[in-house]
């Protein structure tokens, strides 16, 4: 049953990712779509390729995620744990994806880990969950709003003078790297938390001595993300890219450097694994606001703020009842 298992898992583990590229696939390309830098199929055929290269940028947010969150028993229960934490991370992708709300992929996949792991009566690493996870959580959408909106101010002052016909045409251009960036930068953090589950699947069934990633790993996740990401979001980039506020291209430059930046210090620096869903949409978010205020649809924002704070209880949920019901037959 363990080999049957570990397969099962790691097939989850490969359909999480397919949904987290195609549920997150906005937050790279929503703004460039939306200003038309870039054409739908072409963003996301841009997107695509630049998560797959940035998969094998780094590796310590796997690490992160395989040793730093749960201990995990050996044998099926640990297994049992992991499959119910991808189960719940997958049903809350899918209903919020119908809902067209952009909700973390990477905290729904931390809130059915520790689910699972309390339903499974083991240990949960609260100062990795509360160092890695929570202040993090908090700290990089206040850094994104802040960060748009003093990155737009900047722009504003540069370009104070220039035509404004001119400088959009050429923000539209510019908008084609700074979405690569943010492209590259949600490869660099998404695949890897895919990579440090099935290293612990691998570990914990015996198969790896170490939680070092195994180049097969490391190909199978960076490309299933990207599969998931040429599938696109449709129903997320609509609320990225429209309903928050109407984007021209300074400012959806604006906000993909932003939210690149952040997700590239906390990646190489921290080794934190953080939400590119909580970043981008903060950082569009500050770069509304130098207009006024007023122009931000607080309302739809205030919708998807909260929808941030019940990812995590709610794959949790539906991670210990799947974990229950998997129990009665792995054992």
């Amino acid at each position: 049953m363990d080999t049957a298992a570990l397969i099962a898992v790691i097939g989850v583990a490969f359909f999480f990712t397919y949904t987290n590229g195609f549920h997150d696939s906005a937050n790279a390309i929503a703004t460039s779509v939306s200003t038309r830098a870039l054409t739908p199929k072409a963003a996301l055929a841009m997107a695509a390729v630049m998560n797959l290269a940035g998969a094998f940028l780094g590796s310590g947010v796997a690490h992160t995620v395989s040793s730093g969150i749960i201990e995990t028993p050996s044998g099926n229960q640990g297994l049992a744990i992991l499959f119910a934490a991808l189960i719940g991370a997958i049903a809350w992708n899918l209903v919020t994806w119908y809902f067209g709300l952009p909700s973390s992929s990477s905290h729904a996949l931390f809130g059915g880990m520790v689910g699972a792991a309390l339903a499974g009566g083991t240990e949960v690493i609260w100062n990795g969950v509360v160092d890695k996870i929570v202040i993090p959580m908090i700290v990089s959408p206040v850094v994104g709003l802040v960060g748009g909106y003093l990155v737009m101010l900047a722009i504003l002052w540069i370009f104070r003078r220039a035509n404004p016909h001119r400088a959009k045409r050429n923000f539209r251009v510019a908008q084609t790297a700074s979405a690569a960036a943010m492209a590259l930068a949600h490869g660099l953090q998404d695949a890897q938390k895919t990579m440090g589950i099935v290293v612990m699947a691998l570990v914990i069934s015996g198969n790896q001595a170490t939680y070092d990633i195994p180049v097969w790993v490391k190909i199978s996740c960076a490309t299933m993300l990207s599969l998931g990401t040429y599938a696109g979001g449709w129903r997320i980039m609509r609320t990225l890219g429209r309903k928050i506020i109407e984007l021209d291209p300074p400012q959806g430059f604006a906000a993909e450097t932003t939210a690149s930046i952040v997700m590239y210090i906390t990646s190489f620096v921290y080794k934190a694994p953080i939400s590119t869903t909580h970043v981008i949409t903060s950082a569009i978010m500050g770069v509304g606001a130098t207009k006024r205020i007023r122009a931000v649809r607080w309302g739809v924002a205030k919708n998807i703020v909260l929808g941030w704070f019940i990812t995590m209880p709610a794959a949790a949920v539906v991670a210990a009842l799947i974990y229950w019901f998997v129990h009665l037959f792995w054992g």
